[in-house]
């Protein structure tokens, strides 16, 4: 089962990379600073500390004036000022208990002196090592280590700190240098993918990320020449067929009165086959890049409806409060006609026109009241020459839907088809609230 929560990002990716090495090198710097730095010195220390106490006790004269153990002792270091003898009462009225029992030192320093020997540290601002010698069990010595405080920790800790800070900046900044141009190459497909073609990017990360880069520019500029070439190819072939057209309205035109009925089936015809091939002109060039405005679909709706109520069609409304947003107004006019011109083709007389919005998006929906689509045809309603509408006898070149289609893809939108329960067909069209990824013109 793959783990979810690892970062699919390259910047996350890197950075997770970087610091697990730099965790891993820090555990090794801290085993190896501990078995070949800090344990060699503590043994030192403890042997030194050991020789020290066992100095103290050789040749301890206990029966001069019959002194005790403590009195011998203290007479003995009274002008050692780095060691202090202590009875049990007196060592813990000096910080006994608040010391840290340290087992590794107590073995060691057993060892050194040949009997069980207890060691604790002390750590209240000055290091002092508190040892219970096997010699004299009921007293305590303290050994204060001067030259060894915390102080003498921070130039560590500030390396340790230093190279953690370095070692994740240049991540970030490794990991930001190779994300860049993926990013730049990610945001120009999407434009390749919605019909725009935008200038060669420029050649920047690695050897790999570069020659991806070159390729992509070719690419776009094959696609870019490719779409041309299609386009003069159409103009060429949209002006051959209208030369004949025209042609033909005015011969019909020139008809006898006597033949009415045959001069109306051609001018409609002529008229037909004009529609077609305006379609086939909007399929191929999409939607000119236009100015980005800021358009309430709540009051381009109310309008359309006006001017549909016009054309004897029962229009319902339900808006919203009618909040802008930035959208092309050409392009988004020309989807709800058409989608217009299908309710009005296949419905029954009504239709009803709604509109409403979210964080992330703004939608309108047409609704009719016709037979509907079988649902197994919905999911081919948008691909080009495919007429959907066999189960409500329609006609046509097939390349309306594939339209708006287009036009909806390249406004970073998306289309929903569905039955309605009632009878007819609903058109929900979304739209972002922020085209961030339409390319200004």
């Amino acid at each position: 089962m793959r783990w979810t929560r690892l970062p699919r990002t390259n910047f996350g990716q890197t950075v997770l990379l970087i610091g697990c090495l730099l965790l891993i090198s820090m555990i090794l710097s801290y085993w190896s600073l501990t078995v070949f730095v800090v344990k060699p010195t503590t043994q030192q220390i403890i042997e030194l500390m050991a020789r020290q106490v066992d100095f103290a006790f050789r040749d301890l004269q206990l029966d001069i004036n019959h002194l005790t153990t403590l009195e011998a002792l203290q007479a003995r270091l009274e002008r050692d000022l780095y060691m202090e003898a202590f009875t049990v009462a007196e060592a813990r009225q000096q910080g006994l208990d608040q010391a840290t029992h340290y087992t590794l030192f107590s073995e060691q320093m057993s060892q050194y002196l040949g009997g069980p020997a207890e060691v604790r540290l002390s750590t209240g601002g000055i290091y002092q090592v508190w040892v219970q010698p096997p010699q004299a069990p009921q007293l305590w010595l303290r050994i204060p280590l001067t030259d060894f405080d915390e102080a003498s920790l921070s130039p560590l800790t500030i390396y340790l700190c230093a190279i953690l800070v370095l070692s994740v900046f240049g991540g970030w900044w490794f990991a930001s240098r190779q994300a860049a141009p993926l990013k730049r190459l990610q945001t120009a497909a999407l434009s390749v993918s919605r019909g725009y073609f935008p200038k060669p990017l420029p050649l920047a990360g690695s050897v790999e990320v570069e020659e991806v880069t070159a390729a992509f520019n070719h690419m776009s500029r094959s696609m870019a020449k490719l779409e041309s070439d299609r386009q003069v190819l159409l103009a060429g072939v949209s002006h051959d067929l209208r030369t004949p057209l025209t042609r033909i309205r005015l011969a019909a035109e020139m008809m006898d009165s006597k033949d009415e009925f045959l001069k109306a089936g051609i001018e409609q015809d002529i008229d037909d086959m004009n529609a077609i091939i305006d379609q086939f002109i909007a399929f191929i060039r999409g939607h000119q890049l236009e100015d980005l405005q800021p358009l309430a679909l709540a009051e381009l709706l109310q309008e359309t409806a006006q001017q549909e109520q016009l054309r004897d069609a029962t229009i319902e409304l339900q808006l919203d409060d009618g909040r802008a947003t930035l959208l092309p107004p050409v392009a988004v006019k020309r989807v709800l006609s058409n989608l217009l011109e299908n309710a009005q083709r296949y419905g029954h007389g009504w239709i009803r026109l709604s509109c409403g919005h979210s964080e992330d998006w703004h939608w309108f929906m047409v609704e009719d009241n016709g037979p509907g689509i079988a649902p197994d045809q919905l999911e081919q309603l948008f691909e080009p020459f495919t007429q959907g509408d066999k189960a409500r006898g329609g006609s046509g070149s097939g390349l309306g839907l594939a339209i708006i289609s287009r036009i909806v893809d390249g406004l970073g939108g998306r289309l929903a088809f569905d039955n309605r329960p009632e009878g007819g067909l609903r058109a929900k069209v979304y739209l972002p609230s922020v085209n961030s990824l339409l390319p200004k013109p």
